[in-house]
């Protein structure tokens, strides 16, 4: 089983991954551990990609967390035989980014490289209400909806994700 979790920052992606991860006992990739270095500097590409390549290469079970089309998309949403989507709202998203803030202040969260502490800033913010959710990103979920709609789990709350009935 191979299960792809995508979906707007602060939905709760690193979460619901580290959860179906542990239920299961596969491994997990989160892509922001690939992406980010300590410092919060970025990953070179090619180096990005192979560890995900080999992560994908040695593993016949997984959950990964990520948006990252770049890093091996195609192949990951092809392989998963459940795609997650979760597209709750904007304000939804803030007040979660900014409980998590609150609660890893000053430190790197599990999912995320050690060396890159938790942060709130005007950049972020703006990511979280308007850039990361723009039309092009939305027409991206909506385009693996229709490529894959036999795979694809989306959810617009957290009330709707926690009420899902996971049954792998």
């Amino acid at each position: 089983m191979k299960i792809a979790v995508l979906g707007y920052s602060g939905c709760g992606k690193s979460t619901l991954t580290a959860q179906l991860a542990q239920q299961l006992g596969f491994p997990a990739l989160h892509l922001d551990q690939v992406h980010w270095l300590p410092g919060w500097v970025e990953q070179e590409s090619e180096l990005e990609r192979e560890q995900v390549k080999q992560f994908l290469d040695a593993n016949s079970n997984w959950v990964m967390d990520g948006n990252y089309l770049s890093l091996w998309g195609e192949r990951r949403l092809e392989e998963a035989d459940c795609i997650v989507i979760l597209q709750f709202s904007r304000w939804t998203c803030l007040k979660r980014v900014g409980e998590r803030w609150l609660h890893h202040r000053g430190e790197s969260r599990p999912s995320m490289t050690q060396g890159c502490p938790e942060k709130l800033d005007g950049e972020f913010l703006r990511w979280i209400l308007f850039t990361g959710r723009n039309a092009m990103r939305r027409e991206g979920y909506e385009k693996i909806a229709r490529q894959y709609p036999e795979k694809v789990l989306r959810f617009t709350s957290p009330k709707a994700l926690e009420s899902w009935k996971w049954d792998f």
